[in-house]
């Protein structure tokens, strides 16, 4: 007992202070020191190999320069075990034997990615144990409640926004870094829901070689890096855009995803979107024989098994603000900002937690067009208010959105014609913005006919 209560009392935070920093902090954050005794630091790849002798999934992609985001539906698949993995990453160019054998470790990288912990080890559970997430104020989430990724370097995950609660990432074995923009700046990352995950909003741009005479308004966009170390808990929160990528030869991370109270509403608009998606795509077309289903999706389902997904969304949320209202004079008072999300109301930042900045620009024009990352604070290149309020408003819908969009194509009389394909129509129809006025629409009108 006197053990336990003396490494609790080395720890910079207690689990309360955590928790209230999670649920409270609007940006991405470092905890230092959270994690010393974690059993879970000793699941080096080498450790995992021993412990994992089934073969699991590995996503294979091509070191390239293209400036197109790899989609997971680009990539390609192996089935490996940890150490058939770890014998392909040591060889050094020598005609590789085994499941890897056509891809040459120079040439491309592999990531076994979202892999759920429960399942991996779920004839040892005790392994569960190793992953202390009650650290951070939620007693009884542990590594059962996780996910493991194991990459090598240049392993990556697109661009994306999760749907639901925040994120917490335990860093193991080697380094990753992080590129992140903030919700607000949704309209400069061009998002789409085709290849369809579930929660994942993806952007068209590859935020690391962007092209910005394709993506111009991305160079508004405000770029937050960091690289995180073995032993560190990145925080990200709700709605961050990341771009994450292993920067070591092995990395090895387990993350976990924080639920919140704004996920309610927030799955009545992923259910809104999955109806939509698979209503259309599921239509044949010409231009509408692309692999938009995410391998992490099972199946197609239905129209009738989406708008009963849909609906049981809407019932959970209806029920939910019910109970909020009963609830609400007993709740603490708490100071929230227009958007209606509470705020902190002292700043947590010091030695132990570092806050991720936002990062320094490259050089860039003094025209308003092509200068990025964060302009407004050079005196070569100021963008006013008004300006990122015209462009957020002139991108949000109608700027051109992805692979193939409004693509031009000469008729045989010689004249120009823009081309709309399915996707372009879809990019619209279930951009986040307007999936969230629809989100309202619909909880009003349940509202109003059930009052």
């Amino acid at each position: 007992m006197c053990v336990n209560a003396k490494i609790m009392s080395s720890k910079p935070f207690t689990p309360e202070e955590a928790r209230r920093i999670v649920q409270f902090l609007q940006k991405p954050a470092v905890f230092l020191n959270m994690t010393t005794d974690w059993p879970a630091l000793h699941w080096s790849v080498e450790h995992l190999s021993a412990c994992l002798t089934e073969r699991i999934r590995f996503r294979v992609g091509k070191r390239s320069e293209d400036m197109a985001p790899l989609f997971e539906t680009e990539c390609s698949y192996v089935e490996a075990t940890i150490k058939e993995f770890l014998s392909w990453t040591a060889n050094d160019g020598e005609p590789f034997v085994g499941p890897f054998s056509d891809y040459h470790c120079k040439e491309f990288w592999a990531y076994a990615d979202y892999k759920y912990i429960a399942q991996l080890f779920q004839d040892k559970p005790a392994m569960f144990q190793d992953v202390v997430w009650s650290d951070f104020g939620f007693p009884g989430r542990d590594g059962c409640d996780s996910t493991l990724w194991i990459g090598t370097q240049g392993a990556n995950t697109p661009c994306h926004l999760d749907s639901y609660g925040c994120n917490l990432v335990f860093q193991i074995q080697g380094r990753k870094r992080w590129h992140l923009f903030p919700p607000d700046d949704t309209a400069c990352l061009y998002p789409t829901r085709v290849p369809y995950e579930e929660s994942s909003v993806f952007s068209h741009v590859n935020v690391i070689r962007p092209d910005l005479k394709k993506f111009p308004a991305f160079g508004r966009a405000r770029l937050h890096t960091v690289t995180l170390q073995p032993g560190q808990v990145l925080f990200v929160p709700r709605h961050w855009w990341h771009y994450v990528e292993s920067v070591d030869p092995v990395t090895v991370s387990v993350n976990s995803w924080i639920e919140m109270d704004m996920d309610d509403q927030a799955r009545v608009a992923e259910a809104l979107t999955r109806t939509i998606v698979f209503a259309v795509k599921s239509s044949p077309s010409l231009d509408n024989s692309d692999q938009w289903l995410n391998p992490t999706e099972d199946r197609v389902s239905s129209h009738d098994e989406n708008m009963q997904y849909l609906n049981l969304a809407v019932k959970a949320c209806t029920n939910k603000k019910r109970d909020d209202t009963e609830d609400q004079p007993k709740a603490e008072a708490v100071k929230r900002d227009s958007s209606g999300v509470i705020k902190s109301p002292v700043s947590p930042f010091g030695p132990h937690l570092i806050p991720v900045c936002l990062t320094e620009k490259p050089e860039c024009s003094s025209t308003k067009e092509t200068c990025c990352f964060s302009c407004t604070d050079s005196p070569q290149c100021q963008i006013t208010t008004k300006d990122q309020d015209k462009l957020r408003s002139d991108n949000k819908l109608g700027q051109r959105s992805g692979q193939s969009a409004l693509q031009e194509t000469e008729s045989p009389g010689g004249s120009t014609e823009m081309h709309i394909s399915t996707n372009d129509v879809l990019d619209c129809l279930v951009h986040p913005d307007v999936i969230a006025l629809v989100t309202r629409l619909i909880m009003c009108r349940q509202r109003v006919l059930h009052s």
